[in-house]
């Protein structure tokens, strides 16, 4: 019944900075401190993302520059030593990267962040090739829309749609994203339902409904 939901594409950035495979250890550092980026998408071909490359695998190189670790730390940490010793994007790498679609919504995008623990996915077409790139900080972009574009989606998609007949006795109130219902409708069971769907509207924090409901002698409409 509501609109159409926020999808990856929505809200990722399309100007993204990638690395080749045969890129050196401070060319990639270059690459993220002049961008502000927490990791790069390493491509092949004509875009095609085969890998990343985090601060975090930047990293292990500083960890271990000062001291060598013993075999024990050696074996325990086979991925983090290996990276220590190596100097350009194709041993840097982790790989296969983590991507996602464009056109998958932001709580898919969100859940494969949480589970996989990281911070921006590559966003790439069919073939794999690099369409841009979404963060944490972007999937958060929706809860910027305005309190008025809020109030009358929900208004139009929800309130006109569930309560016809009722609705000029509903009063669709949002402050600082969190939605307040009041007014009287006819039907009962729609209350519930309201309240379900305002919560999944892109950018609501809260929603506080207040709907009473009054029945008609012919017990029929909205």
């Amino acid at each position: 019944m509501a609109s159409t939901p926020y999808t990856v594409a929505d809200v990722m950035t399309r100007k993204v900075v990638a690395v080749t495979r045969s890129a050196e250890f401070k060319e990639i550092v270059a690459a993220i401190e002049r961008w502000k980026v927490t990791a790069v998408p390493v491509i092949e071909g004509e875009g095609r993302v085969v890998g990343i490359v985090s601060e975090a695998d930047l990293l292990a190189k500083e960890e271990f520059h000062e001291r060598r670790p013993g075999m024990i730390e050696q074996m325990r940490r086979l991925a983090d030593t290996a990276k220590a010793g190596s100097t350009g994007a194709r041993d840097l790498m982790t790989a296969p990267a983590v991507t996602v679609r464009p056109g998958a919504t932001l709580p898919q995008a969100a859940r494969l962040m949480a589970e996989r623990h990281i911070k921006r996915l590559p966003v790439v077409d069919v073939d794999g090739t690099l369409q841009g790139i979404v963060s944490r900080s972007d999937l958060l972009k929706v809860f910027l829309r305005s309190d008025g574009e809020l109030a009358a989606e929900i208004d139009r998609e929800i309130v006109g749609r569930l309560f016809p007949v009722s609705r000029e006795g509903v009063k669709v109130d949002v402050t600082h994203g969190v939605v307040t219902l009041t007014g009287h409708v006819r039907d009962a069971d729609r209350i519930a339902i309201a309240t379900r769907l305002a919560q999944a509207v892109e950018g609501v924090v809260g929603v506080h409904n207040h709907l009473d409901a009054h029945t008609s002698s012919s017990g029929h409409g909205a």
